[in-house]
């Protein structure tokens, strides 16, 4: 579900449509560091390097902080900004994201090219269907930070300390609550949530059931609602 680190500040500049030439390192390390506790939240198991990402992030905004004539000598001692080797690292990336996305596109487009002309093939889609927007992982842990606001005066959130709800329950809840073909809106699911754990086993028993492909998730538009749509075959 994640392709690194990199992926995930690309992703945090994306939202804020800012140049990564002009990225604030405070802000975007406490957004960083916001889903990173957010994936503790949900038990998800961090690859090493995004750990070291977030040591990296706080040791550049403790440098920002610091006067020009207190900051720390460097090997490559030519820059005054510490933001640029991070910089170079997502410019880096980001061209071979954008590469490998171009790739991608140009498959698709060819598995539609065939050596002769096709026989007409009648389009069963239903008029005024939406289009599936890109929806990522980044974005659905968005949405669900948002609901997790709502229990923002409860104790901490590292343990779950309420198991009246385990996420087989709430598989069950949803594939009863959806209907095969119907929808529901992503926050729609947890307006009957009354504690953060109650929350917390919802979202998980949404992520299982996309991935056992039961669930696809529809958007209007960038950074817009996010809309579950259950297959109608499942």
């Amino acid at each position: 579900m994640f392709e690194g680190p990199l992926d995930l500040l690309l992703y945090l500049i994306k939202k804020d449509e800012v140049d990564i030439y002009d990225i604030s390192i405070e802000k975007v390390t406490k957004q960083y560091l916001t889903y990173v506790d957010t994936f503790k939240v949900l038990n998800i198991t961090l690859a090493s390097e995004f750990i070291v990402m977030a040591a990296n992030l706080i040791y550049i905004k403790s440098r920002n902080l610091l006067p020009k004539h207190h900051q720390p000598p460097e090997e490559e001692g030519d820059e005054d900004d510490p933001r640029w080797d991070l910089i170079r690292q997502l410019i880096e990336y980001k061209k071979f994201k954008d590469a490998a996305g171009f790739l991608s596109h140009r498959e698709q487009e060819m598995q539609d090219f065939f050596p002769h002309h096709p026989e007409d093939i009648e389009d069963d889609e239903p008029e005024g269907e939406r289009p599936m927007a890109d929806v990522g992982i980044f974005d659905l842990i968005r949405a669900f930070q948002n609901v997790l606001d709502r229990f923002q005066d409860e104790s901490d959130l590292g343990e779950i300390v309420d198991d009246r709800f385990t996420v087989g329950d709430k598989i069950d809840y949803l594939l009863k609550t959806v209907p095969p073909g119907g929808s529901i809106q992503f926050s729609a699911m947890f307006e009957d949530a009354t504690t953060k754990a109650e929350v917390i086993v919802t979202f998980l028993a949404m992520l299982e059931l996309m991935k056992l492909n039961h669930f696809t998730v529809r958007q209007d538009g960038r950074l817009g609602d996010i809309e579950l749509h259950r297959n109608e075959n499942l």
